[in-house]
């Protein structure tokens, strides 16, 4: 199990370290290209935050293994380069695809960079909790995770 985390964590340094070669290499994305993907990967990541919770609460019987995998997910989508995704004109709706950004990320770039790291620790302290397959950990951690998004979502969701 410790040899899946680690390699779930070289992947994601992989992502982190080589993101911005690949983004210079990847044409250039639509805003609505771009706004479609960034809703794909945070909801694949929220579906994995709600098996952690349902593993938490009872509502499944908790699964170390599919913790540790639902955790590397999310670590590995917070970590993978998500910035990339937030163009210019992704913060209105363009065609079939809508979006719920703030016009505000594109005018408080510290403010991203606050709530963008806090998500970046918290997703890699989930995926290091869940490797120790201690559940009091798990928990901690889980709830960092969900604090962290939602400072990301109050600042810049629109409801």
């Amino acid at each position: 199990m410790l040899h899946r985390f680690k390699q779930g964590l070289a992947v994601s340094i992989l992502l982190a370290v080589s993101g911005s070669v690949l983004a210079q290499q990847l044409p250039q994305l639509k805003p609505e290209e771009a706004t479609r993907y960034r809703k794909a990967g945070y909801a694949f990541a929220n579906r994995n935050m709600l098996k952690i919770k349902a593993m938490l609460d009872g509502s499944l019987p908790y699964n170390k293994d599919q913790v540790l995998a639902a955790a590397t997910v999310i670590n590995s989508t917070v970590n993978s380069g998500m910035g990339a995704l937030y163009l210019p004109g992704t913060e209105k709706d363009i065609g079939s695809e809508k979006t719920r950004l703030k016009p505000e990320f594109f005018t408080q770039p510290d403010k991203v960079k606050e709530v963008a790291g806090a998500c970046r620790t918290a997703g890699s302290k989930l995926a290091t909790a869940a490797a120790s397959s201690n559940q009091a950990q798990v928990r901690v951690a889980f709830d960092d995770m969900g604090k962290a998004g939602k400072g990301c979502h109050d600042a810049f969701r629109k409801d």
